[in-house]
């Protein structure tokens, strides 16, 4: 049996696949953004908050991180129209990425605050320092050194994962890799193409965000 492969048919496409691209990116970006925010605000309520606050944020932590994303995601858009809350394909994709990845980022920069020796944040007291600048200026930044490997790997599992957001029609990569290969009937060389550009999008991506940390998180150029 010969099998003749067709990828032009599919590079054709380009335009569609850009933008499933991009697509993919705009709820990476917004998702790491906000979702390390929640996780650096969580890590802490965790380590100094007051005791029914750690147990809110430890319950949601566990709940988040043993259960599927895409579970998580058809709640979002399939579950909270029940209650009246109707959200479209996009914003249900960001939130539930949002909150996933801030589950996974509170327990990987917990560990790094909690890594962090406790002599720097008594020492930047005895400087008469606030609680938020020894937290914000002292402990955060190594705290970040240290887990920022293990972060960046979260964001890309997590910009990965957004592959499943197409099954709520949102217009991501996997989505438009869907929609080409039923327009053609191309589905392996649809799916080689997409396999592609995510691997591209994965390594550029790391590549950013381990330049970027160093630099302007935890580096010397930081204020």
């Amino acid at each position: 049996m010969r099998i003749e492969l067709d990828f032009a048919a599919i590079l054709a496409q380009w335009p569609l696949l850009v933008s499933g691209a991009l697509w993919t990116l705009g709820l990476t970006a917004i998702s790491a953004v906000i979702g390390v925010v929640l996780g650096v605000i969580f890590a802490w309520v965790r380590i100094s908050g007051p005791v029914w606050l750690k147990w809110i944020v430890g319950s949601y932590v566990e709940f988040i991180r043993n259960t599927p994303f895409i579970v998580q995601l058809f709640f979002f858009f399939f579950g909270l129209p029940m209650l009246g809350l109707r959200l479209s394909p996009e914003t249900a994709s960001v939130i539930a990425m949002v909150i996933n990845l801030a589950a996974y980022a509170t327990e990987i920069i917990r560990a790094g605050i909690q890594a962090t020796p406790r002599g720097q944040a008594e020492a930047a007291v005895s400087l008469a320092l606030s609680r938020y600048q020894v937290f914000t200026y002292v402990v955060l930044p190594p705290a970040l050194r240290k887990v920022w490997p293990a972060l960046v790997s979260q964001i890309i599992i997590v910009m990965l994962g957004s592959a499943v957001c197409g099954q709520i029609s949102t217009p991501e990569l996997s989505f438009v890799a869907n929609l080409i290969q039923s327009r053609n009937f191309r589905a392996f060389e649809s799916y080689i193409v997409a396999t592609a550009i995510y691997l591209a999008l994965a390594i550029s991506v790391r590549a950013l965000l381990n330049w970027v940390g160093p630099r302007y998180l935890f580096g010397g150029r930081r204020g």
